[in-house]
């Protein structure tokens, strides 16, 4: 070989070396700095964004003009808040309202688990007709309402634990 060759594969070595330890700095960055905190107190009153315990904006079915909506009563027995009783948010508590708890790492979900086992969008908890549900939005380790592995949006108790990832939650009244 000559020189020439030898040279232009030391430089090419040393090119992928460098781009090497730049996408390991990236990734390291990415790791300790890549979770974004969005403050939702401060997010802007409308249609599209209702929060956890606000009432839902009206309905085409509302009432006619004149007519006094009902508040809706709960249950004496339907849950109020969801808890987080294990795992690394241990004490966390939601208050549940009117709209479902979105559960999973990305910064938009109402519940962000900072959880290697959960997805980005990994489950949500939602209120229908009187009762509240869990749904695995397609997660890949699954979530678990007791030892059942939850393959459509299934009935959750007061009380009934509900895994998703290292976290255990439970609706509470």
């Amino acid at each position: 070989m000559s020189e020439l060759t030898i040279t232009l594969l030391r430089l090419g070595y040393l090119v992928l070396l460098w781009l090497f330890v730049a996408s390991a700095i990236g990734v390291l960055r990415r790791d300790l700095y890549g979770t974004k905190i969005v403050d939702r107190r401060g997010r802007p009153k409308g249609p599209a964004s209702v929060t956890p315990g606000q009432a839902a904006p009206p309905s085409p079915k509302s009432p006619a003009k004149g007519q006094q909506p009902r508040p809706a009563k709960p249950a004496k027995s339907a849950p109020t808040r969801l808890v987080v009783t294990e795992g690394p948010l241990r004490g966390t508590t939601i208050p549940l309202g009117a709209s479902s708890v979105l559960i999973g790492r990305a910064p938009s979900c109402t519940l962000v688990l900072d959880d290697d086992y959960s997805s980005s969008r990994h489950a949500r908890i939602f209120p229908q007709d009187g009762g509240w549900f869990v749904e695995d939005l397609g997660s890949t380790n699954g979530t678990f309402l007791g030892d059942t592995k939850v393959e459509q949006p299934t009935p959750v108790t007061p009380g009934a634990q509900v895994r998703v990832g290292q976290s255990v939650l439970e609706l509470q009244r």
